[in-house]
C-alpha cells in the first residue's frame, strides 16, 4: 500500500512571521514534523507542499520532498480542501496518487512517529467501508457546557438545556460533565477519493483516536514556542 505524507506549510504567517522556519531546541520548527513522518516505515514520500523558498530549502534539509504551491493557494484564507486537490491531482496526473493520504501539520512539533503510525493503523484497520478518515484529537481545553453567548447585555448558555439535558451544567463540576475531545490539528489521514470525489478533508465518517494534552501542542503564538520547547525538554528521552 502506497502512503505518502504532505506537510503543508506556507509561507506569509502573521502571529508569528516565518515560523515554519523559526529554531525550536537548535531545528527549524518544520523538521521535527518531517523527522517524524520520516520515521514511519509505512510512509515511502514526505513531502512538503509550501510557497516559500526558505521552508522549500529547510524541507530539502531535513530530507523532505517540495511541492511548489501556486500562491493563489497561499493566502490567509485559503482553506485546505482546495490544496490538497490541487496537490493530489499533480500526482494523479504523474500516475503516482498514494493509496492513504498522511496530512501533518510543522506547528505541532510534539507529535511523535508512533503517533502517525497509529493513525495509519487506524484507518488501514478500518478500511473504506467504515472510515473515510482519521483525525488525532485531544481532551478539549474550555467544556463547550460552560460557554456562553451575549443576548443584549445578558449572558446565556451557549448550549441550550434541551442540548445538554441538565440544568445549570456551567455550575457543576467538570467531573460529572460528559467527556469532550477537539481537534488537535496533529495527525489527519484520509484515502485520496474523500478529497478528490467526496470533496472533503474528512468526509462523513471520521474515526478518531485520543493524544495526550503535551504532545497536541500547536504552534499558533510566539509564547507557543516557549511552551513546546519546555515540553521537549521535560520529554527529552522522546525528542533531544
Amino acid at each position: 500500500m502506497k502512503i505518502y505524507a504532505i506537510i503543508p506549510a506556507r509561507g506569509g504567517s502573521k502571529g508569528v512571521p516565518g515560523k515554519n522556519v523559526k529554531d525550536l531546541c537548535g531545528k527549524p520548527l518544520i523538521a521535527w514534523t518531517i523527522e517524524a513522518a520520516k520515521k514511519v516505515p509505512e510512509i515511502s514520500r514526505v513531502i512538503v507542499n509550501t510557497d516559500d523558498v526558505d521552508i522549500a530549502e529547510a524541507a530539502k534539509k531535513y530530507g523532505a520532498e517540495v511541492f511548489h504551491r501556486p500562491k493563489k493557494l497561499a493566502q490567509d484564507l485559503t482553506l485546505d480542501l482546495p490544496v490538497f486537490e490541487h496537490h493530489l491531482r499533480a500526482l494523479e496526473a504523474d500516475g503516482d496518487l498514494p493509496d492513504i493520504v498522511v496530512d501533518i501539520r510543522a506547528t505541532a512539533p510534539l507529535r511523535r512517529s508512533a503517533r502517525i503510525a497509529e493513525g495509519i493503523a487506524l484507518l488501514k484497520r478500518l478500511g473504506r467501508a467504515r472510515a473515510d478518515s482519521v483525525r488525532a484529537v485531544s481532551k478539549a481545553s474550555k467544556h463547550p457546557y460552560k460557554m456562553w453567548r451575549f443576548q443584549g447585555e445578558h449572558i446565556e448558555p451557549f448550549l441550550p438545556e434541551a442540548h445538554t439535558g441538565m440544568k445549570e451544567p456551567y455550575n457543576a463540576p467538570r467531573q460529572i460533565l460528559p467527556d469532550v475531545f477537539q481537534n488537535n490539528g496533529c495527525v489527519n489521514i484520509f484515502w485520496p477519493e474523500t478529497i478528490l470525489e467526496k470533496k472533503s478533508m474528512t468526509g462523513e465518517k471520521i474515526a478518531g483516536f485520543v493524544m495526550d494534552e503535551w504532545e497536541s501542542v500547536n504552534i499558533d503564538h510566539p509564547i507557543d514556542f516557549f511552551v513546546a520547547e519546555h515540553l521537549m525538554r521535560a520529554h527529552r528521552e522522546k525528542f533531544l
